[in-house]
């Protein structure tokens, strides 16, 4: 009798986005704890010139330590081709070697950050492949990624969201007084950041939306990672997040406890290093008032279903001052180290680590392949 095979999952990380280096922390980390007695593991790394190699997937290489970040470079393995000829396949091509088919993939676990990984991008290439693989498709990708095109479908449903002025390349170009005029209209305090980039990367905090030159330093700031811009008056109140996850059984989305961002002193806003190498922390479940948490939970279901969201997502939002719910982020591929907030969020309401990819995984593995 011929013993069945375990399911195969290719996992893919790096990639060539500014957020490289924590692609490849999460990708360690879960890593470590998905079931090899259950799954057979392909770890497949992207390294930042985009060539997809093998590598051995040691998760104690891809941890973050004593501040240094993980990467994958060119020498990590044999380099991939993915062909389309035969549907979710993988080609092994090495130096002076015959090419060499890897096998079929049964599902893929893209741990990816940023551009060319969570923005509808990859997804669109593991379509054509006819491979299955978590997350949400590609326009929830990509809408959900790109903070205007975002912000416009929650407001046309009806969820606040702050205000803001958008700031293409074009108008950056040929329209830029009347671009400085909107911005100026924003008053007070400004956030300035990449229209499709994630982990804080590329934020400035302007203090006053009539200064001219910080606002346009600022602007070329974030040009340095994206051509697209978003500038937003800022929100007074407290940054809150909830973890959403699909539903096993085809109902309503899965809501997590809600949590709270706590930056750390000497930090004038939730930048990268105050994430990633601070002692910021979260406050779970967060200590609002009862209702407030309701509501919450309740707008990051709805926002997942207005996205078009699938497997996961980290709803971000600012609870006002004002006493107003405002939606700031709708993160497709949220950070999942141990320490992150999504998995943090999951383990408080009753989900663990190993359970959560475990989920992330079956999720996808009973979804169709194809167009979505």
């Amino acid at each position: 009798m011929t013993e069945q095979r375990k399911i195969r999952v290719a996992v893919v990380f790096g990639g060539r986005s500014s957020e490289h280096e924590i692609s490849c922390a999460t990708a360690g980390s879960v890593l470590s704890v998905i079931d090899t007695d259950r799954y057979e593991i392909v770890p497949i790394g992207i390294t930042r010139g985009g060539n997809w190699v093998l590598t051995s997937g040691d998760s104690e290489r891809l941890a973050i330590r004593d501040g240094r970040l993980p990467s994958i470079g060119e020498e990590a393995g044999a380099a991939l081709a993915l062909p389309f000829d035969s549907a979710a396949e993988l080609m092994v091509v090495e130096p002076d070697q015959v090419p060499r088919r890897l096998g079929e993939v049964d599902v893929v676990l893209p741990l990816l950050h940023g551009p060319y990984g969570e923005d509808g991008t990859i997804q669109g290439l593991f379509e054509m492949m006819g491979a299955r693989y978590a997350g949400a498709g590609v326009f929830a990708s990509a809408a959900s990624m790109d903070k205007i095109f975002m912000k416009a479908m929650l407001a046309g449903n009806g969820i606040r969201t702050g205000a803001y002025v958008p700031v293409t390349d074009r108008e950056w170009q040929r329209e830029r007084k009347r671009v400085l005029d909107d911005i100026a209209e924003l008053g007070g305090t400004l956030f300035v950041k990449p229209a499709r980039a994630g982990s804080s990367v590329g934020i400035s905090k302007v203090a006053d939306a009539a200064d001219t030159d910080a606002v346009i330093a600022a602007i070329e700031a974030a040009r340095e990672h994206d051509p697209k811009v978003i500038v937003e008056a800022a929100i007074v109140g407290r940054e809150i997040e909830c973890g959403v996850l699909e539903s096993l059984d085809g109902g309503l989305p899965d809501v997590s406890v809600p949590a709270e961002i706590h930056v750390a002193d000497g930090f004038d806003f939730y930048d990268f290093e105050a994430k990633y190498l601070s002692t910021s922390s979260l406050g779970i479940p967060a200590d609002l008032p009862e209702q407030v948490t309701a509501d919450i939970r309740a707008l990051a279901a709805r926002t997942f279903e207005v996205m078009g969201c699938e497997g996961l997502a980290r709803v971000d939002f600012f609870y006002g001052d004002d006493g107003e719910i405002y939606v700031n982020e709708v993160n497709t591929l949220p950070g999942f180290t141990p320490s992150s907030a999504f998995p943090r969020m999951w383990e408080a309401s009753g989900v663990d680590y190993p359970a959560l990819v475990d989920r992330l995984i079956q999720t996808a593995l009973n979804r169709r392949q194809g167009l979505r």
